[in-house]
């Protein structure tokens, strides 16, 4: 694909995107902007959601690992479905009966002020470097299509960006991004779905022998039982996956923002386990994808770039196939980027306003005026955040992801772990040493599993223990006498 059809691709699905933010939440007031006023239909915000779980990684990334990890991204899936029950049967009737905005305030109702602005700050930390991750592979494919044939510098691709971002969320925050969602979920599956079948239909594979060829390949290899040592090992990814969606999904701002939009937990719940369960059919057809890319590949003798994220936009966007190809990789590629980068930018919005600057005794006009501002002073920081990861970043995009959730999200399933198990009180202005010391803890550790442990390599599962330091630190913060106010329960 020529520079000009991408830009034309961009522009016109863009236009689409803008028409329906504008439609939906050209009425938004402040409760719509956090919360959606509670009153988004559950299977839409459930719809949404597929988009919302499935970033621009997903796509490009998860493709491109099948041929390092074969299907066993698979086994970590598994794990994000026991999660989502997890997350809807005790997380959501929580949120709910408590009635918030933003999810950290659960913590200084439970712990203190001190706890409060520890999550808030580490849930900033966390999104600001998820998002920059997330939208580096995205922009990184423009400026290989777009902006380097040109002549125009990075910069001027990330400031883009983020205006676009920025444009299509200012003004209805979650009412719209509910909206926004569903079509971008519609084209991601769409674009997998066609790209699938014009890869086979390339390959001379009929729906049957689709199948039979992935299975008969080293390539779908699934389940890994026998070394314990091995980064994919059923049990560590399988764990790994419960409680990275835990982390990510269910004490995340941008993810139970919308879940928090329904009418009732019970819709809520509807939704979640709903759209749990589909990701696991999603992922699949990804994987699927990853393995006839790499049969294609090996078909015609076509090397396989150095960086396994490459290889989808190779192909997709080559001389290999119809141009209808490149335009569906284009168009589930800038809705996959704008579903992450929108909804961080939004839920970074809400909890800076609310966790951070406070809305206690102010009226409805001065908030809008705040969150406004805060709105804009995201926008930039998040493009700054994404342009220093572009100097720095030399591993895959989705391990990155992961790699940086077992170290950010870990204090923040230490903390809620802590205040929902146990009734115990505990001093809360030490929580922040604790939420600082744990992560620490866990870099010390993956840096000498392999001479302490017997060859023993970490993987996501480092998260567990990145929480578990974190709630033996406020096992040791206990306070003597324990006065817990039980409907925080």
């Amino acid at each position: 694909m020529g520079p000009l059809s991408v830009i034309i691709t961009v522009v016109a699905y863009y236009i689409v995107l803008l028409t329906v933010s504008y439609i939906s939440g050209r009425r938004a007031d402040n409760a719509g902007f956090f919360a959606g006023n509670r009153k988004s239909p559950w299977f839409v915000v459930a719809f949404a959601m597929i988009g919302s779980s499935i970033s621009g990684v997903t796509f490009v990334s998860v493709p491109g690992i099948v041929g390092i990890k074969n299907f066993s991204y698979l086994q970590m899936v598994l794990g994000f479905i026991v999660g989502q029950f997890i997350i809807a049967f005790f997380l959501i009737p929580l949120f709910y009966r408590m009635n918030l905005v933003s999810i950290y305030e659960y913590l200084k109702k439970r712990f203190g002020m001190s706890s409060y602005q520890t999550g808030a700050w580490f849930f900033f930390i966390s999104k600001m470097l998820g998002a920059a991750v997330r939208l580096y592979l995205v922009c990184l494919t423009l400026q290989l299509l777009v902006f380097t044939p040109l002549h125009l510098p990075f910069i001027l691709n990330v400031i883009i960006t983020i205006a676009m971002v920025w444009l299509y969320t200012f003004r209805g925050g979650v009412k719209s991004l509910i909206w926004t969602d569903s079509l971008k979920t519609f084209c991601l599956i769409v674009s997998v779905g066609l790209c699938i079948y014009y890869i086979a239909s390339d390959l001379q594979l009929n729906f049957t022998s689709l199948f039979s060829s992935i299975n008969a390949s080293n390539l779908s290899h699934t389940f890994f039982f026998d070394d314990v040592n091995d980064k994919r090992y059923f049990f560590k990814q399988f764990l790994a996956g419960i409680f990275t969606v835990i982390a990510m999904n269910g004490l995340d701002q941008d993810m139970m923002q919308r879940n928090l939009s329904c009418k009732n937990f019970k819709d809520s719940q509807k939704n979640i386990i709903i759209s749990g369960i589909s990701q696991f059919f999603i992922i699949s057809l990804f994987l699927i994808l990853g393995a006839l890319l790499f049969m294609f590949t090996a078909s015609k003798g076509i090397k396989n770039p150095i960086k396994s994220d490459e290889l989808f936009p190779m192909i997709a966007t080559g001389h290999y196939f119809p141009p209808i190809v490149g335009i569906l990789f284009i168009i589930g590629l800038i809705s996959s980027a704008f579903s992450a980068a929108g909804s961080a930018l939004t839920a970074l919005t809400t909890s800076f306003t609310v966790d951070i600057i406070g809305t206690k005794n102010k009226t409805e006009q001065e908030i809008v005026t705040i969150r406004k501002r805060v709105h804009i002073g995201m926008a930039i920081v998040m493009g700054i955040f994404f342009f220093v990861f572009n100097l720095l970043s030399n591993t895959s995009v989705i391990d990155a992801v992961y790699i940086l959730a077992s170290y950010t999200y870990g204090p923040l399933l230490g903390l809620f772990a802590f205040g929902m198990i146990t009734k115990r009180q505990v001093y809360d202005k030490y929580i922040p040493l604790v939420a600082i010391m744990a992560p620490i803890l866990c870099f010390i550790l993956q840096e000498n599993s392999v001479r302490w442990f017997g060859g023993y390599k970490f993987s996501y599962e480092l998260l567990i223990f990145n929480a578990l330091f974190t709630y033996i630190g406020l096992l040791l913060l206990t306070k003597k006498k324990q006065l817990l106010n039980e409907n925080i329960l």
